[in-house]
């Protein structure tokens, strides 16, 4: 889930019997893992889920593997509920910089996703219910949320070189410069260059800005130590 940008949305059809109606919607997470939507009105998907909140967003890890059914995806259950909550706005617009041009048109709100349970297929007989309890974090850590914008500018304005690395070492992502990062979390790194999105987890989840500054060290660390061992065996540090 931290690591996708969109989901398909599931809702039940307000004017069709309540068929299944599937759609995308752009996505974000909070930092407990609440799935966030900015989603208008006018659109058929917000019109279902004001006549029913009940809602699936299906999270799709499989792209670019030759066996798509062996890859990790997740179906996540639950009620889609309007919230102005300024975090939810912030860390939206950040996953997803170009929906600023919107947001605050009239028929635009954001929701977040209140969830039930989801089910999770991490691969072929890797299958199994995981309840809200176990999918997210017991509370949203209040330090790091409060911490996160800075770290982030500080990791953009002081530390791109890292950030390049992070991208092209440690993640073997395209691209010569550009990218950055949009969103600290207690579990990774989101980083945006252009129209893609990437994801660098942390080697241990973090409960505050402290420990989410020393893993950002931990892993600058990792990622200039590969690009020397990289050059010194004359192999390319990054992905072409």
């Amino acid at each position: 889930m931290r690591g996708a940008d969109r989901a398909a949305l599931a809702t039940a059809l307000k004017d069709g019997a309540n068929w299944p109606y599937p759609s995308l919607a752009l996505a974000a997470l909070d930092h407990d893992g609440t799935p966030l939507l900015l989603i208008s009105r006018l659109a058929d998907h917000t019109k279902n889920i004001l006549a029913d909140a009940r809602v699936g967003l299906l999270f799709d890890g499989t792209a670019g593997l030759a066996q798509p059914l062996a890859g990790a995806r997740v179906s996540v259950l639950g009620h889609a509920v309007p919230t102005d909550e300024p975090r939810h706005r912030e860390r939206y617009l950040a996953r997803h910089p170009d929906a600023a041009q919107y947001a605050g048109f009239g028929d635009f709100a954001f929701y977040k996703v209140e969830v039930e349970r989801a089910h999770l297929v991490a691969g072929f007989g890797r299958i199994r219910w995981i309840e809200a309890a176990d999918l997210l974090l017991p509370a949203v850590p209040a330090d790091l949320a409060a911490r996160e914008a800075d770290l982030v500018r500080t990791m953009n304005d002081q530390e791109s070189d890292a950030v390049q690395l992070f991208a092209g070492v440690l993640l073997g992502l395209p691209g010569d410069g550009g990218w950055a990062v949009t969103g600290i979390d207690p579990d990774g790194v989101d980083l945006r260059r252009g129209g893609r999105v990437g994801r660098l987890d942390f080697d241990h989840r973090v409960h505050d800005g402290e420990g989410a500054k020393a893993e950002l060290i931990r892993l600058a660390v990792r990622a200039r130590r590969q690009r020397q061992d990289a050059a010194a065996v004359g192999s390319p540090p990054t992905a072409l």
